[in-house]
């Protein structure tokens, strides 16, 4: 092979990876374009708000949980109330729900206003809602119950998950009973986005 023909190849090679890299950037921000346009109590909401300089807390789960959601959520809570005030206004905690179909964004809300009154409570689509749990590897399976006035339960690992603004992950906790737990993290994440 000739000094031109590897030349041409290598240039061809280059511009691939560049077109490829530039693609899956145009993929990424798509992703998040369509993954951010969720809803809190009938009002949109951007989890990859880049102009909101917070770090977000994420759960996931569903209003209809009838034990690890409400413990983690309380957990959450607890988590918060333990820190100053300054500090509480520092982090921005989300409730997404599993549950699109059920829970709408004004259910998600209430259900998460519940629990603390900074816990934003959000829906989206089923679309939306698989999008972010497979970005995120959260876990969860719908599972039919017999005989059961709600019909079906939704399956679902329990992690709190640490997002900067434009929803890198930072940190990932798992489910806990202690809230200091949350509140270390808390101040590693607050500390760090302040360098």
């Amino acid at each position: 092979m000739s000094k031109k023909a590897w030349l041409v190849a290598i240039i061809a090679v280059c511009v691939g990876l560049g077109a490829r890299a530039l693609y899956d950037n145009y993929q990424q921000t798509q992703q998040q374009a369509q993954a951010g346009a969720l809803q809190s109590d009938g009002q949109p909401f951007d989890l990859y708000n880049v102009d909101d300089p917070r770090p977000r807390i994420v759960y996931f789960g569903y209003t209809h949980c009838p034990d690890v959601c409400p413990t983690s959520l309380a957990v959450l809570s607890a988590a918060l109330k333990s820190l100053p005030e300054s500090t509480q206004k520092t982090v921005s905690p989300v409730f997404i729900t599993l549950d699109p179909k059920r829970d709408t964004s004004e259910k998600a809300a209430e259900y998460a206003h519940f629990f603390h009154p900074l816990i934003t409570g959000v829906s989206g689509s089923k679309a939306q809602i698989d999008q972010l749990a497979k970005r995120y590897g959260v876990l969860y399976r719908i599972t039919e119950l017999e005989d059961s006035a709600m019909d079906y339960a939704v399956d679902h690992s329990s992690f709190f998950y640490f997002l900067s603004p434009d929803g890198e992950l930072l940190e990932k906790i798992p489910h806990t009973l202690n809230p200091d737990m949350l509140v270390a993290a808390v101040q590693r994440v607050t500390d760090n986005n302040k360098e």
